[in-house]
């Protein structure tokens, strides 16, 4: 505390001492120009006239102080510098505290910046000489306004151009880290340093370079926004290429060198080769599977490595390290054939089928349809998981291709084999409903032996469209064995035939000219279908659909149906409602027709007889013939 107030004391003392030599100053241009003053007093004024006697005009005439004024401004005008506003000039530090600084260009007034502006110079003290950039010789308070840091920034913008123009090499200090990167403070402008631009090698703690001074390459300069980009690395590779162009040079296909690791990724291992990389793929690390290159290397370790290949300008350089060790079929057992049994663990699975790591470096590929003896082939997930101890059989094997495939399924018996003795013509089961078909239902009995049930042997009375109509998938449904075809690995089988045909019965039933009772349940392509008792289903077209009043039945709607057709090997049942009504009607005019018929008969029989009697008569019969036409007339009236 008692070292802060000395600190303090000694500040405002430079201060007062700086006012002092301003007062020493004023008093001296005071003396020098007290004759010119005292001249002046000499001179006739209207001062001392009366109000009422003062000559206005005279007074506005007079210039009493012309030539003493001018050699006043002129002496007090050699005590000044001149300033310009928007220039950069040097001011010498007369005095400064923890707030601000005062700056002295020679002007009639000290400057005032704050300190804040002077912190990259914490041995600033009174005395030393700074630029200063002049904002405004005078603003409205009378007050010079100074700043130190637009002088340094436009100075060093200078420096920069110059520098990045003449491709010099530049020190600069690093303030601080920024994402992506780093701050260099470059002649006092800040400058971005880019993460990938610090070293050859990645970077992976960037604070230790914070408060370090290095030396930097220009690379880029952004003049609209005034930013600028530096490189170390620029500098490094510059060196480095002279030591690059020797070992590209001596580079063959085939060559053993020792490399640093460099840097590691997920599809590979970059590799140091002393001024050139290289690039070991993943697949090059090591002859059995690894899920990443950190399984066999480290960052910094010192490893051997052959080059396998490159490119024309040998700018891409192919590595491999698993190539300086033998490969591991060429130790696999030579007793092992087709047919042996196997044990291995699932490194990688895939939809169509699994790998089966049988020794470090050999595998072999379980196909989908080698796990399982059912016809559904699905994906291999639903059978094994990675890290999965396994026995299986191979199946084939190619040494010089150093490929093999297994089978575990081949570990079970082959359902089929047994077929006709575990499932004969007429045996019934319950069986799992696997997927659909426009013709069919595919059902599981047990696992590897699927069947077909038809579409047509789904129902005995109802109309499937689509078997989706009649069961879902996952479903359990009862079946019969219809048929078997062991050679084809197929199986014929059938639902409704678990049931006696009721179309036996139904014969019987719905005998043509029968009426019954139906309701409208959908329309189909000129017609409708009608809903009969014992879950039958008839057939009507729209013209016998028709009401009697002349409208046409609705849907949902229940009539009386008479049959027109019945074929029970078709299970075809036609109606019509229309007939009903028909019908009627048709019998009653039949019933007229008939009658007026039995009517023109009488007559006519009548008047044969009377033809008969005429060709006969006499006029002694007139009287008979008279009888007989009254006879006739009260038959007439009695109809």
């Amino acid at each position: 505390m008692a070292k802060e107030l000395k600190e303090k004391l000694e500040q405002d003392e430079q201060i007062i001492e700086v006012v002092k030599s301003k007062e020493e100053t004023l008093e001296a241009f005071i003396e020098e120009a007290a004759p010119v003053v005292e001249t002046t007093k000499k001179r006739k004024s209207n001062a001392s006239v009366s109000i009422d006697k003062f000559d206005w005009d005279a007074f506005e005439k007079e210039n009493v102080y012309d030539a003493e004024k001018n050699v006043i401004e002129d002496r007090y005008s050699q005590t000044l510098s001149k300033v310009i506003e928007n220039e950069v000039v040097e001011g010498t530090v007369v005095a400064l505290n923890k707030r601000e600084v005062i700056v002295n260009i020679g002007y009639k007034s000290e400057g005032v910046i704050s300190i804040n502006e002077f912190r990259y110079n914490p041995e600033l003290a009174a005395g030393d000489k700074v630029e200063v950039y002049v904002e405004n010789a005078e603003d409205k308070k009378g007050q010079l306004l100074l700043s130190h840091k637009k002088a340094r920034s436009l100075r060093s913008w200078d420096r920069v151009n110059e520098a990045f123009d003449k491709d010099e090499i530049v020190k600069g200090y690093i303030k601080c880290r920024t994402k992506g990167g780093m701050i260099v403070d470059v002649f006092g402008i800040e400058a971005f340093l880019p993460g990938s631009q610090i070293d050859v090698k990645p970077i992976r703690d960037y604070d230790v370079f914070v408060n370090k001074t290095m030396e930097f390459k220009i690379v880029k300069i952004n003049h609209e926004f005034r930013n600028v980009v530096v490189s170390h690395k620029a500098l490094i590779e510059a060196e480095l290429e002279a030591q690059k162009a020797d070992i590209i040079g001596k580079l063959e296909k085939g060559q053993i060198l020792e490399g640093i690791v460099k840097n590691i990724t997920s599809y590979g291992v970059f590799i140091d080769l002393g001024g050139v990389d290289g690039l070991i793929h993943i697949t090059d690390l090591s002859w059995g599977r690894i899920n990443h290159p950190e399984e066999v290397v480290q960052l910094d370790q010192k490893i051997n490595v052959v080059i396998l290949d490159f490119d024309d300008t040998k700018k891409r350089i192919a590595l491999g390290l698993k190539q300086l060790s033998s490969h591991p079929w060429d130790a696999l057992d030579a007793n092992l054939q087709v047919g042996d049994k196997v044990k291995g663990r699932v490194v990688v699975i895939a939809d169509y089928g699994a790998f089966i790591e049988i020794q470090p470096g050999v595998e072999g590929l379980i196909h989908v349809s080698e796990m399982s003896w059912s016809l559904h082939l699905r994906s291999a997930q639903d059978f094994l998981k990675v890290g999965d101890e396994v026995e299986a059989v191979i199946l084939t094997l190619d040494r010089d291709e150093r490929k093999m495939s297994l089978g575990i399924k081949q570990l079970k018996s082959d359902p089929w084999a047994t077929i006709a003795e575990k499932y004969p013509v007429g045996t019934k089961c319950k069986a799992t409903v696997r997927n659909f078909t426009n013709f069919g239902v595919f059902v599981e009995l047990e696992e590897g032996v699927d069947g077909l049930v038809h579409i047509s042997d789904l129902s005995w009375t109802k109309k499937v469209k689509h078997p989706s109509e009649f069961t879902a998938v996952g479903e359990t449904l009862d079946v019969v064995v219809l048929e078997v075809d062991q050679e084809n690995r197929r199986l014929s089988l059938g639902h409704k035939q678990l049931e006696e045909n009721p179309w036996d019965v139904f014969e019987s039933v719905f005998t043509v000219g029968s009426v019954h009772e139906g309701t409208v349940t959908a329309f189909v392509d000129k017609g409708a279908t009608i809903a009969l008792a014992y879950g039958v289903e008839g057939y009507v077209s729209m013209k016998n659909l028709t009401k009697e009043d002349g409208s046409t039945a609705k849907l949902e709607e229940k009539l009386e149906f008479k049959v027109l057709e019945f074929n029970k090997n078709t299970k075809r049942i036609v109606l019509s409602h229309s007939k009903l009504f028909e019908d009627v009607k048709r019998e009653e005019a039949a019933k007229e027709v008939a009658k007026e018929k039995e009517g023109e008969d009488t007559t006519q029989k009548a008047v044969k007889k009377l033809k008969a009697n005429l060709e006969k008569t006499t006029l002694g019969d007139i009287s008979e013939l008279a009888a007989l036409k009254s006879e006739m007339e009260s038959k007439d009236s009695s109809k």
